[in-house]
């Protein structure tokens, strides 16, 4: 069920509504459930029996770890790991496994290639591995004493509306259970965060429907074989059109599902930073998804060593990370190699910071330095399969010769990545107090609002639900 359709307004509303009524305060955590099934259920019912397996796995895993016996937590941590990572490496990269190393007519390859991808498994299955892992090392994630007396069932409840919650249940943000059971009580209406939930929603409807999907339209013909009749300069456009397409597809599901949980009461951690004013990889690392590159931090780089033992290992640990951050993002080796690309200039930036070398360059050449790059390596994602990228960037230095330049193409994909400009700028403009701006935000949200009714992009689904 996408955030910008009707059947999920029909949703939303009604729950909104029964959930602050004062008869249904004790029935608050029941009723979230209720609809979060309904929201996963809505285009493919069988697969809510995977969710529903996955909650039953971390409700006994983490009830097991916290009240089993001390000399088993450990086990019992370590199968709760285990049987996540199972069932995304079952879903998510069986068909990669069985394309890579069976015959295509082999049973078991067959078997592989037809497993289906259920929508949102590595998000949620890192949200199980948070409560896990974070249950095992100690952290108050849940009120333990209450538990005691109210029994699993009242554990099992909590652990489900964490997991299915559904403004973050598909894409993200990765919401840890640290960050989301302790913010588990009665929620009130007089209590919402309006200012903040209305700002959040409009500029994640706008980034998403009307940026996105109108760029969606241009950036199609980034796809084999129609790149190759395209000319030089129009392969160029279109790349700077899909790197701003997937931040504001991304960007604008992430600010849309921090807007929605404020109206349930619930504060998620912002998710994007203005990624594409960054000066070097690693800041980039540090404003773009960073919930996932949070839990890429905690959960994998840091227990792989981190940077303790320096050198030769923190480069090894950067690399391994952000492969395997790679791979997360899909079931293709062209996503591996994308976390390869970012963990070897990460690699090279560390090395160069400990080594003392310092290249001086104004801020502005290394914001378009590192954002030409980040986009280049963007065809990874819009072509998975890596012959395809090697043809697209061939023809952007090569179709120099082709006489129509397809100004129409060109034209609507510069219009509709100005809006992404502007935004990022305006950051950099308002990172001191600017009395202008405050004058003005009403208008600039009507001006978004009105665009969001009457320019919207034909209905999509958002990037990150193939991931």
């Amino acid at each position: 069920m996408l955030f910008n359709s009707v059947p999920f307004l029909l949703l939303l509303l009604p729950t909104f509504l029964l959930y602050y009524l004062p008869v249904m305060h004790r029935f608050q955590l029941h009723l979230i459930v209720i609809s979060s099934f309904v929201f996963y259920a809505y285009n493919d019912p069988a697969l809510l029996t995977l969710l529903l397996i996955s909650i039953s796995i971390n409700i006994a895993a983490s009830y097991a770890v916290v009240f089993g016996p001390q000399q088993h937590r450990k086990l019992y941590a370590t199968l709760g790991v285990v049987a996540n990572l199972g069932i995304l490496l079952f879903f998510k990269y069986g068909p990669l496994f069985g394309r890579s190393f069976f015959p295509e007519t082999s049973s078991i390859g067959q078997f592989l290639v037809s497993i289906p991808l259920p929508v949102g498994i590595s998000f949620f299955t890192f949200q199980g591995i948070s409560l896990v892992v974070e249950a095992y090392k100690g952290k108050q994630i849940e009120d333990y004493d209450a538990i005691v007396v109210r029994g699993i069932a009242r554990h099992g409840l909590r652990i489900a509306a964490f997991k299915a919650f559904f403004p973050q249940l598909v894409a993200g943000p990765v919401v840890t259970a640290h960050e989301f059971l302790p913010q588990i009580k009665t929620k009130y209406f007089k209590e919402i965060n309006w200012n903040s939930a209305f700002s959040s929603l409009v500029v994640g409807y706008f980034l998403k429907m009307v940026i996105a999907d109108n760029l969606k339209d241009q950036t199609f013909w980034v796809t084999f074989p129609y790149f190759r009749d395209m000319h030089s300069i129009t392969l160029v456009t279109l790349l700077f059109g899909y790197s701003f397409q997937i931040f504001s597809d991304f960007a604008g599901y992430s600010l849309i599902a921090i807007g929605l949980a404020k109206l349930f009461g619930y504060d998620f951690p912002i998710n994007f930073n203005f990624p594409y004013i960054s000066t070097s990889f690693a800041e980039f690392w540090r404003r773009w998804h960073i919930s996932l590159s949070t839990f890429l931090r905690n959960f994998l780089y840091i227990p792989l060593g981190g940077n303790r033992r320096g050198g030769f290992h923190t480069y090894k640990n950067l690399m391994l990370t952000m492969v395997l951050g790679g791979l997360w993002h899909g079931a293709a080796w062209s996503y591996a190699i994308w976390g390869f690309f970012h963990g070897l200039v990460l690699a090279v930036e560390r090395l160069m910071k400990d080594a003392g070398w310092k290249v001086k360059l104004p801020a502005a050449i290394n914001m378009l330095f590192i954002f030409c790059m980040v986009t280049l390596a963007w065809l990874l994602f819009k072509l998975p399969e890596f012959s395809h990228v090697i043809e697209y960037m061939r023809c952007m230095f090569t179709n120099t010769h082709i006489t129509n330049v397809q100004p129409i193409i060109l034209f609507f994909t510069v219009l509709f990545s100005i809006p992404a400009i502007i935004y990022h700028l305006m950051y950099l403009w308002t990172r001191k107090p600017q009395p202008a701006l405050v004058r003005i935000k009403p208008v600039l949200y009507g001006i978004m609002l009105f665009l969001i009714l009457v320019n919207s992009g034909g209905g999509a689904s958002f990037i990150y639900f193939q991931f």
